[in-house]
């Protein structure tokens, strides 16, 4: 039978569109304003600002709203135009109807909730339910109404989370925390419920990013790795993505092109091909010596004195899954469809069956040119904005269709 021809990624290098260079610090948060030339953003200076394009093609704040603490987070709803910002003290303001666009306009605040004894991590609005979810450092989640701020419900974590969806079909909310697990909640108005747990990540879950149309899981984590959690399918089904060199940062999907935008902590930014078959990496076989040659590994003490051989040091083929010795594994090779988009150890039996169509990248790789901080997908436009420790947020087109704008610098 013939090999399935796997579909190409259409995709090419984001262009840069703009540069916003004015924050006195970092920025935590930013995202693009749909329909509008214009980015609201949060920082560690306290404030707030919505920046618009001028006839020059420059961005200018045109509001500045200072808070009384530090803004670590925000949720903007476009529809509503209601802004819920967490800040470094526990507290949530929101403020409907913030982008007026006025130069002289300043945050009406709708309400303010102590809702944390630590720093917000992740705020939530829900405009279908009417809520405001959020995260902070002292390990709970809370909700409550987005129209009175009265809470309504807090869930323990055994972590302080810094990845937070939610779905509004099932009214699944998913937590990451720094414990490396994804928690599934089943939220009611006053109540949860637990529903599952995941456990594949090393390091502490960094970003989730959910998409309800394939109902799909995706999270990022400081061990460099992403998951793909197939929450629909019901098989259980998570598939790695290995494409980055530090800790993973930020994750939006791409509905109308099946791409994963992800990027991390050194500037990477990866856009994944999810329009393709991909498959589950195998699990790692135990075994007391290899199961290619059948030398012993260095803690099977009977077979290294009934054989007399030194034991060898034991490896897994990322292929397979089968422990193997280095001499049986020392060859390396990319496997896109595993996820394994850089060179990995393979046993030779499987470096061999590994073709070149096999090896053909289903990612493509891109610098930003700064330590990214927070990364914000606007899907109608095909906009994508990456804001950087060095205080810069940058503005870029990520669709083919664009002409006469500056390349990536």
């Amino acid at each position: 039978m013939a090999a399935e021809i796997q579909p190409k990624p259409q995709t090419r290098t984001p262009v840069l569109l703009n540069k916003i260079e004015s924050s006195q610090d970092v920025v935590n948060t930013a995202v693009i304003i749909p329909k509008e030339d214009g980015v609201i953003s949060v920082s560690d200076d306290r404030t707030i600002r919505i920046w618009l394009k001028r006839d020059s093609g420059q961005y200018w704040p045109s509001i500045y709203h200072t808070m009384p603490a530090s803004c670590s987070c925000m949720s903007f709803n476009p529809e509503t135009r209601r802004l819920s910002v967490g800040m470094e003290n526990g507290t949530i303001s929101a403020s409907d109807n913030f982008c007026s666009f006025n130069i002289h306009s300043c945050m009406g605040v709708t309400y303010t909730v102590p809702s944390h004894q630590g720093k917000v991590t992740v705020v939530l609005f829900v405009l279908e339910m009417e809520w405001v979810l959020s995260t902070g450092q002292d390990k709970n989640l809370t909700w409550h109404c987005s129209e009175s701020g009265t809470q309504l419900g807090l869930y323990r974590t055994i972590a302080w989370v810094s990845g937070l969806q939610f779905d509004v079909e099932t009214r699944h909310v998913f937590v990451g925390d720094h414990s490396g697990q994804v928690t599934i909640l089943k939220l009611e108005q006053d109540s949860c419920s637990l529903v599952t747990t995941f456990k594949g990540h090393t390091g502490n879950v960094t970003a989730l990013c959910w998409d309800p149309a394939q109902r799909v899981l995706f999270s990022g984590s400081s061990d460099h790795s992403i998951i793909m959690w197939d929450i629909g399918g019901r098989k259980g089904t998570a598939i790695e993505l290995q494409g980055h060199n530090d800790k993973v940062q930020g994750l939006c999907y791409a509905p109308h092109t099946r791409q994963l935008i992800s990027c991390s902590s050194d500037g990477g930014i990866v856009i994944w091909n999810m329009d393709v078959t991909r498959q589950e990496t195998p699990e790692w076989l135990d075994s007391d010596s290899c199961q290619k040659c059948e030398q012993p590994f260095f803690w099977n003490f009977k077979q290294m004195w009934d054989s007399k051989k030194i034991g060898l040091r034991q490896h897994h083929c990322r292929k397979c899954g089968q422990a193997v010795c280095g001499k049986c594994s020392a060859k390396r090779s990319t496997i896109p469809l595993m996820g394994f988009e850089f060179e990995v150890r393979v046993c030779d039996s499987c470096h061999e069956s590994i073709t070149d169509e096999d090896r053909a990248p289903t990612a493509t790789f891109h610098d930003s040119k700064h330590s990214i901080v927070y990364m914000h997908y606007e899907p109608t436009t095909g906009w994508l904005l990456t804001s950087g420790a060095d205080k810069v947020i940058k503005v870029r087109q990520t669709r083919p269709d664009v002409t006469d704008v500056k390349r990536l610098v």
